[in-house]
């Protein structure tokens, strides 16, 4: 049986390094907003590739709260500093309390179920969140994302990219996309299947 990449990562050993709380905190808040998005959208879609980006991100907010905690473990010297660092930790645990519900969220879809979930309101949706993934023979490779002109040829918009096992959230035009990125992108399903022709290598421009 094949272990997934994602389960790969829950058990890959965490390295201490020292990190800004700042830049910890600022990407815990990303995830916790792109998350449960991403969950719902593969409850609504019965996507398990979206899923799959969910305990990629959950197993993320594992390794961003255990920095949180060393860092807190190493700084807190005194009452006072230990009364600061509670705070930041406390607003850590629930960014991790909300990755944990997205993550309970899309393991119904590891039910075996006789139907998708509310089949209705996938019918009736003018957007769905889509995977799409850079391939090595596609145009768009090696390129900013501006000028691939993607929001404006086809309503797409990328809510982030995985690259390997490391994120970027809200990707700004100036982005270089890179074969194999994972692209996590929001539209109609005419617009992501256009966007996917382009990265797949099937056209060359999006017109």
């Amino acid at each position: 049986m094949k272990i997934p990449r994602w389960k790969k990562a829950e058990f890959e050993e965490i390295e201490y390094e020292p990190m800004n709380i700042k830049e910890l905190l600022g990407e815990m808040k990303s995830i916790s907003e792109l998350i449960v998005d991403l969950a719902y959208s593969a409850i609504l879609f019965h996507n398990k590739e979206i899923a799959e980006e969910v305990r990629y991100l959950e197993v993320r907010m594992d390794t961003l709260n255990y920095h949180i905690r060393m860092i807190a473990m190493l700084a807190a010297r005194t009452p006072e500093e230990a009364e600061k660092m509670a705070g930041i930790l406390q607003i850590a645990e629930a960014a991790e309390t909300i990755s944990n519900a997205a993550g309970d969220i899309v393991k119904i879809l590891s039910l075996k179920l006789t139907r998708p979930i509310l089949p209705r309101l996938i019918r009736e949706s003018d957007e769905m969140i889509k995977r799409l993934m850079i391939d090595e023979k596609s145009n768009a490779k090696n390129k900013k994302i501006k000028d691939i002109h993607i929001t404006s040829e086809t309503g797409v918009k990328i809510l982030a990219i995985r690259r390997k096992n490391k994120w970027i959230y809200g990707p700004r035009g100036d982005v270089i996309l890179k074969a194999g990125d994972v692209v996590i992108c929001i539209g109609t399903e005419e617009g992501l299947n256009h966007l996917n022709k382009l990265f797949k290598g099937d056209v060359e421009v999006l017109e």
